[in-house]
């Protein structure tokens, strides 16, 4: 069996007085991929934001290799070792590339499949090329490389994708995908909310589909691919052959 990576049980999630997650489960094996889909609005980005602590949970727990870091602060959570790279990217624009990168650096192992800015810089060769450059200066796609860069600095046991396909043209995203499919051969758990159903189908071992905050679909993304109506009914697409 699998070891889980990370575990949401039953979880309500509120804005004010805004039910917007409900009783949602999911569940991450180590070393996968597990694609989050569903349409705006669906509850896909609370629920990393409760998985980050951003938003806390009204019941429920979520657990990182079977202990519980639900309730804990953000940073706490960060530190037991969940990466996040939100939607819009969000570096520091007034910063170096390096320095955004050294700035997230946040425990030095001796594994040697640890992530360091030399691995860094291996996985995103113009990110070396720029490293000297302001952060609000690069490229849509250099800015997605460097936050993803930033978030494994901090060698995430479970790494958070928020979107990260975004704004970016064509061959920028398959570019994305193939970091993100190398970054799963080396064994990285992952959790990928994406607008962009045929990249996230192409990466993923298990979907779950939220809609208005429920879980309409758990289960291997096989069958998801090719199950027209049911990505037409839950995420408002319809991929022709």
């Amino acid at each position: 069996m699998a070891t889980e990576a990370l575990k949401i049980e039953h979880i309500d999630a509120f804005y004010g007085d805004s039910h917007v997650l409900h009783g949602v489960s999911l569940s991450l094996k180590e070393g996968q991929v597990l694609a989050l889909l569903g349409r705006n609005g669906a509850g896909k980005t609370t629920c990393i934001s409760s998985i980050m602590g951003l938003v806390a949970p009204r019941n429920g727990t979520i657990s990182l290799f079977g202990e519980t870091i639900s309730g804990l602060p953000p940073e706490t959570i960060s530190r037991t070792g969940v990466g996040l790279v939100p939607q819009g990217r969000r570096i520091f624009p007034s910063l170096t590339v390096k320095e955004n990168l050294v700035i997230a650096r946040q425990r030095e192992s001796n594994d040697p499949k640890s992530w360091n800015l030399e691995r860094i810089f291996n996985l995103f060769p113009r990110l070396e090329e720029r490293q000297q450059q302001l952060a609000g200066s690069l490229s849509g796609g250099e800015q997605q490389m460097l936050a993803l860069g930033r978030a494994l600095m901090g060698n995430p046991r479970v790494l958070l994708l928020d979107e990260p396909s975004e704004g970016l043209a064509p061959l920028i995203v398959a570019e994305v995908g193939r970091t993100i499919a190398l970054l799963k051969q080396e064994g990285q758990s992952i959790i990928l909310v994406e607008q962009n159903s045929n990249l996230a189908l192409s990466l993923a071992d298990d979907v779950m589909i939220l809609n208005t905050g429920r879980v309409v679909f758990s289960g291997p993304a096989s069958e998801v691919i090719g199950n027209d109506a049911l990505i037409t009914q839950h995420l408002g697409i319809f991929h022709g052959h």
